[in-house]
């Protein structure tokens, strides 16, 4: 069978050179002699290079490359490399790959649009702090930018242990110190604060069962929405006493840390309805949620069933999506947020309207607007209010997580907190779970 053109598992020949009878094999566009035709010695030196070549990323190194002002290879080479050796990397065990792998494309694209042709060698730390500018300008916050400049030192890291650049070039971008708070022009982000229960009530009857659940367990564990959202049954150890939730994945995995869920009589009660035969099937689906939804509609249906459409006749045949077999933590967050405007619709002069519309499939000759002409008619400023309102009125699940923190650290202790949410330092649930200040209000008024 022909191996496919442009395949990029093809290894470069080993060839003759026939004016001077030596070998020959080519790398990024230059050759490299080998010595004697069929010779073991040129065989050796071919695995060598080539070996070199391959564990560089496909990338000609700094020593072979030509000598002169572009000497080295540039930038955007070296983020290519990096790129291909990420791809395969940042990967969990099921395949899947992790949202770092978004975050780096984040932070190397600023990179790659000022000084993608430039060569690596010439990349410093002005250089740098120009990229890093560029953030600033792009409107990123503080803590963000420190994050993704960090993410580009350690392309260049990965570089330099590769020999793609010298180590001197990585050693010279660790110089560029941090944003300080109130100390650049960066905005500062806003702290991820805990969401009162009775917000999270509010939602129940605009979600559906599946998202309810898990928006619940949440509440409860203070697990986190990738853990929550991808688990199976053959990750609980059940039986008559506690459960146990070990997700097959989670966000330290990767540093060789146990995570465990501890689960109770409630955590039980949610899931009994939701556990599957097939142990390896997603606990929480959409296309369940969409099955369970058609289901609902069906049985409200006022029609005859000798009349109008038979269920399952008005679908389309090929649907651009369909519902996958797990939620993931975007549809989660969407899911909630549209729950959110449906549970604190804003005011009449904000709200979306209804227009005319022509056509058969138009209700009583109205249609709702769309989201340009919501946008046209509210104007810049009442626009502005009504993105404020939704930031007032609207939560997210990683909300959750801060408000199961901070009840187990009330109730428990900071130390108990640490150990239901996962963390190895007290520092980090420090930002997880809210200080319990009452206590300090109380004592102060009587002491006062």
């Amino acid at each position: 069978m022909p191996r496919p053109r442009g395949s990029f598992k093809a290894l470069p020949n080993y060839r003759l050179h026939k004016p001077s009878g030596r070998a020959v094999v080519t790398l990024a566009g230059r050759d490299h002699y080998l010595g004697a035709y069929g010779s073991k010695e040129s065989r050796d030196l071919y695995d060598r290079v080539v070996g070199e070549w391959l564990a560089s990323g496909r990338v000609q190194t700094p020593d072979a490359a030509p000598t002169g002002a572009t000497a080295g290879i540039t930038v955007v080479e070296v983020i290519a490399a990096f790129w291909r050796h990420a791809q395969t990397y940042y990967r969990r065990p099921d395949g899947t790959t992790t949202k770092e792998l978004r975050n780096l494309k984040n932070a190397l694209r600023p990179l790659k649009r000022l000084y993608g042709p430039t060569p690596a060698l010439a990349f410093g730390p002005v250089a740098l702090r120009a990229v890093r500018d560029e953030m600033v300008r792009l409107g990123w916050c503080r803590t963000h930018i420190n994050r993704q400049v960090n993410r580009i030192r350690h392309v260049f890291k990965w570089a330099a242990g590769r020999e793609l650049v010298p180590s001197s070039v990585y050693h010279a971008l660790q110089a560029v110190e941090g944003l300080k708070a109130g100390r650049s022009e960066a905005k500062e982000s806003k702290p991820v604060k805990p969401v009162a229960w009775s917000y999270v009530e509010a939602i129940e009857p605009y979600v559906s069962r599946q998202v309810w659940a898990m928006v619940k367990l949440q509440w409860i564990t203070g697990m986190r929405s990738g853990e929550v959202t991808r688990m199976t049954t053959s990750a609980i150890e059940t039986g008559d006493g506690q459960w146990v939730y070990r997700p097959a994945a989670h966000k330290t995995q990767h540093h060789g840390h146990l995570r465990e869920v501890y689960m109770g009589e409630q955590c039980k009660q949610i899931l009994a309805t939701f556990l599957k035969p097939d142990f390896a099937a997603f606990i929480f689906s959409p296309a369940d949620a969409e099955c369970e939804r058609r289901e609902e509609q069906h049985e409200a249906r006022k029609t005859p069933p000798s009349c109008g459409n038979t269920p399952g006749s008005n679908r389309a045949r090929r649907p651009r999506r369909s519902p996958g077999d797990r939620y993931t933590v975007e549809a989660y967050c969407k899911a909630i947020h549209a729950a959110c405007d449906a549970a604190f619709p804003p005011p009449d002069e904000l709200a979306r309207q209804r227009v005319s519309a022509r056509g058969r499939k138009a209700k009583k000759g109205t249609r709702w607007e769309t989201s340009a002409e919501w946008k046209s008619r509210l104007g810049k400023e009442m626009w502005a209010r009504l993105r404020r309102w939704r930031e007032t009125h609207r939560w997210h699940p990683h909300q959750l997580r801060h408000s199961a923190g901070t009840r187990l650290r009330k109730e428990f202790g900071v130390e108990a907190a640490q150990v239901i949410l996962g963390h190895k330092t007290l520092s980090v649930t420090e930002i997880y779970a809210e200080k319990n200040v009452e206590a300090a209000r109380q004592i102060m008024g009587k002491v006062g």
